[in-house]
């Protein structure tokens, strides 16, 4: 004689699994302050930062030459053992208030050498423009959503670095984020 169970007991069993499994996935961002690699959320004051992408750059790309628009007169364009780099930023405010956002940054490699982003024109509609992020009642998100920046492929502003080539030798390189109240600077290694 074979005893047979019901199945409905194994349903809100599996269902359970389930939910379990996609809580663990990430179902929602928890921030931190360093981040091992591009994606993750990193809470630089009360703002998160997000590194869409990192890439080198080449002005000879005609995508390319719409990333490097705007670079101030007298600028030195990369020499032999230099490059231009990209860092693309995505960022949110989840508070309540507006926030500015933060406007000092730099990648630090390996031996500790250290590369500010070059200025672009605010005619650059890639470029990261720092600014006030409103909070949760009104557009928290910087690139706005509708923009050019915003709404393509990367979803994020750039940041404009000017590397030496030695770089790909003292890896990772960290982008570091100075929260604009001032603080322990937050950090995110880059994918390069």
């Amino acid at each position: 004689m074979t005893i047979r169970l019901p199945r409905k007991p194994l349903i809100p069993l599996a269902a359970l699994l389930v939910a379990t499994a996609l809580a663990a996935c990430g179902g929602s961002h928890q921030p931190t302050t360093h981040g091992d690699s591009e994606g993750a959320y990193i809470q630089a004051g009360p703002l998160l930062y997000q590194v869409q992408m990192s890439r080198e750059l080449n002005p000879h790309n005609v995508e390319d030459r719409q990333y490097l628009a705007g670079i101030p007169r007298g600028t030195a364009r990369p020499g032999g053992a230099q490059e231009w780099f990209g860092v693309w930023l995505r960022v949110q405010n989840d508070t309540g208030a507006s926030q500015p956002a933060a406007s000092d940054f730099k990648i630090v490699d390996t031996l500790g050498n250290a590369y500010t982003p070059i200025p672009l024109a605010t005619g650059n509609v890639f470029s990261y423009q720092p600014r006030f992020v409103q909070g949760t009642n009104g557009q928290n998100l910087l690139p706005d959503p509708e923009s050019a920046a915003g709404s393509g492929v990367i979803n994020g502003s750039m940041l404009l670095f000017k590397l030496n080539t030695s770089v790909y030798a003292n890896r990772p390189l960290e982008l570091e984020i100075q929260p604009p109240g001032g603080g322990e600077p937050s950090s995110v290694v880059l994918d390069l």
